[in-house]
């Protein structure tokens, strides 16, 4: 879409979590398609980063355990439409129990109060779209499609559900049209060191081989700005108030399949792959498929399933002058 056609065009957006990995990509898209974008960060450094890409005006807000503070901070940035993407849990390395309930949880609620009590304007979109996560739906096996029962294993997992059934209630009780986008495997720019893609091109410039699983566990893996172009079109979608969507290609592929295309594109041979030498992760997800009819008949849309299409995209991103400097 050309930026002067652009349903964002001067139109007011708040994202949440924009220092973040997918949070980044949405307030860029944001802004190029003429969006008064303001991030919300909870760090100096990611609103740092952020003021250098001019994404927009940058808010500080460390303390989002205040949720009072909630409905004095945001009503007079006058947000058309807010963007959550603010998470405890997707770094391995989070797992305090208290934090995941207020950021994945708590602050959805409160934050969805806040925004159904703002004043309307022209904007005809949805007023708020939540990021959920694959990991609701936890042991449930079979196709996975929106009404499949979630039984998270997880604390991510359980606390990214309350917030959804939290989110789900305040539309309920205020019809306020917000909607949770369940995203899946996600790879791309500005990953967090240590995982998949970030590991296999680290490998690529050294002589060690790389520990893997046996990577016979299949994935949806979508392209970061994939999953933020689905995010822009559920908000200028016709979806009903909670309602949740399966944002992803709708293609499972082996962690295996990934991981040799992957290496070939980067110049890492097969030889130093070593699968099977780590143990898979108990949290994998027993799915049979994963549904994205509700997806497509919002938006006429989908992500690509195309690996060496993204990675490829990933690294001409990464050859970029913001990421050459570490932004």
């Amino acid at each position: 879409m050309k930026s002067s056609r652009s349903p964002f065009w001067h139109t007011r957006v708040l994202v949440l979590g924009a220092s973040g990995f997918v949070g980044y990509w949405v307030a860029r898209a944001l802004r190029a398609q003429g969006a008064h974008v303001t991030c919300a960060v909870r760090t100096v450094e990611g609103a740092e980063r952020l003021t250098r890409q001019q994404l927009g005006s940058v808010v500080v807000r460390r303390d989002l355990a205040d949720l009072g503070a909630l409905g004095t901070w945001i009503p007079p940035l006058k947000p058309a439409i807010v963007f959550n993407l603010a998470g405890y849990g997707v770094d391995r390395s989070e797992q305090d129990e208290e934090t995941a309930d207020l950021i994945n949880h708590r602050v959805v609620g409160a934050l969805a109060r806040v925004v159904s009590a703002l004043p309307a304007d022209r904007w005809e979109g949805v007023r708020m779209v939540h990021v959920g996560s694959a990991l609701e739906y936890g042991e449930t096996g079979g196709e996975l499609s929106e009404t499949s029962p979630c039984a998270p294993t997880t604390l991510y997992g359980r606390t990214k559900l309350a917030g959804t059934e939290a989110l789900q209630q305040v539309s309920k009780e205020t019809g306020l049209e917000a909607c949770v986008a369940r995203l899946f495997t996600l790879y791309g720019p500005g990953e967090h060191a240590g995982r998949l893609l970030p590991s296999l091109m680290a490998a690529a410039s050294g002589r060690e081989p790389l520990d893997l699983t046996d990577g016979v566990q299949r994935r949806d893996f979508t392209y970061v700005e994939d999953a933020a172009e689905g995010l822009m079109r559920l908000a200028v979608s016709d979806v009903a108030p909670g309602q949740v969507v399966n944002l992803c290609s709708g293609t499972l592929q082996t962690v295996r399949s990934f991981a040799e295309i992957a290496a070939s594109l980067v110049g890492l041979t097969r030889e130093r792959l070593r699968f099977g030498a780590l143990p898979a992760r108990p949290e994998e997800t027993p799915a049979d498929g994963v549904s994205v009819t509700r997806l497509r008949q919002l938006t006429r849309w989908s992500a690509s399933d195309d690996i060496a299409e993204g990675i490829g995209r990933t690294m001409g991103r990464l050859a970029e002058h913001e990421f050459r400097d570490g932004a």
